[in-house]
């Protein structure tokens, strides 16, 4: 009976109870995600022939919804914005300032909330969502911070839509699908518990 219960209590760090409020759970996951979209923006990649960079924020953005749930998604992902916009060097290629999210690239920026909180809201109370609603949510995620990009670029270079698709989607459709892929493996094998927090 003692080996069995020493056995029992033997266990990975993370499934057991921290001694966390269910709001402290969400502050230091928004926290957490706030951080790791502006390191997202520090991996950035300039492409000669649009404004619009390659980064890895994006993959945070859809984890941030799934993992903290839409309403806490949506405070990391403004939590990042704000910071940004009052003057922290957060923005792709360390940029910062208000003027960014009025730029080429501030549709994309600012559909961040709103993707966060689409992906959570459609993986709502599922604790192991199937793959294809996990993918679903992602996809849904990605395509409204393209569409959000997208008109925003199209007013910004005062071009057709047509080109701004040319310039602000495709060349990034091989890099976003291969990010969705990736949070989709992790969130499907995360450890939900540390961000237990409500939808």
């Amino acid at each position: 009976m003692e080996r069995c219960a020493a056995k029992q209590a033997v266990g990975p760090w993370w499934k057991k109870d921290l001694p966390f409020t269910p709001a402290a759970h969400l502050a230091m996951g928004v926290g957490l995600f706030s951080l790791a979209t502006a390191l997202g923006a520090f991996v950035w990649i300039p492409l000669p022939f649009t404004p619009v960079p390659l980064t890895l924020q994006t993959l945070f953005v859809l984890l941030s919804g799934a993992f903290l749930g839409g309403r806490g998604g949506a405070l990391a992902q403004g939590s990042y914005l704000l910071m940004g916009s009052l003057g922290l060097p957060l923005w792709a290629g360390g940029a910062a300032g208000l003027a960014r999210l009025g730029g080429p690239t501030g549709g994309y920026l600012l559909a961040f909330p709103m993707a966060a909180w689409v992906v959570g809201r459609m993986l709502r109370g599922e604790d192991s969502p199937s793959w294809a609603r996990i993918v679903a949510a992602f996809a849904l995620g990605s395509t409204l911070i393209y569409l959000l990009g997208l008109a925003q670029l199209s007013l910004w270079l005062h071009c057709s839509l047509k080109k701004a698709f040319l310039l602000g989607v495709l060349p990034f459709l091989p890099g976003d699908l291969a990010k969705l892929a990736l949070a989709s493996l992790l969130y499907r094998r995360g450890n939900r518990t540390w961000f237990a927090v409500s939808h």
